[in-house]
């Protein structure tokens, strides 16, 4: 099954609303402590808790724990710093796509250690900053659903 894992994010109705896609969509999400905000937040509720007991989440102390307990087989990280376009990469049923924080995206200490083809971007303008995390989520994630299924 594929993962969806998020590195310390920030945004409470963002992390909610990829849960509920993920419990629609079947995938397993891993949130990366730490997270910028309490599970309990009532902004986190209505946008995604009433879909807690559906989707397969995990908490995880910190990336290094995340690493050691999923052990990827290929990790993509999506980031506009990417050098692979979203529509080329061919997915499959054991891939991780890990998203960055909101506010700072994904750290280059763990950028730099995958090869470039598994730092992926969402084409957008060249002007354009970054898109939505949960929006992000769910081009990617729907991108991988279409190829897999």
């Amino acid at each position: 099954m594929l993962k969806i894992a998020l590195y310390e994010p920030e945004i409470p109705p963002n992390t909610g609303n990829i849960m509920r896609l993920c419990a629609n969509i079947g995938y397993e999400l891993h949130l990366i402590e730490p997270l910028g905000f309490n599970l309990e937040e009532k902004q986190l509720r209505r946008a995604g808790m009433d879909y807690r007991d559906l989707a397969n989440v995990t908490i995880h102390k910190n990336y290094t724990a995340f690493i050691e307990a999923v052990q990827p087989k290929r990790l993509l990280a999506l980031t506009t710093k990417g050098s692979s376009d979203l529509y080329d990469i061919p997915f499959a049923t054991d891939d991780v796509l890990l998203f960055g924080p909101e506010t700072r995206g994904l750290p280059d200490e763990i950028l730099n250690q995958l090869p470039s083809e598994q730092k992926v971007r969402i084409p957008m303008q060249t002007n354009s900053r970054s898109i939505n995390l949960s929006n992000s989520v769910a081009i990617v994630a729907y991108e991988a659903y279409r190829q897999i299924r």
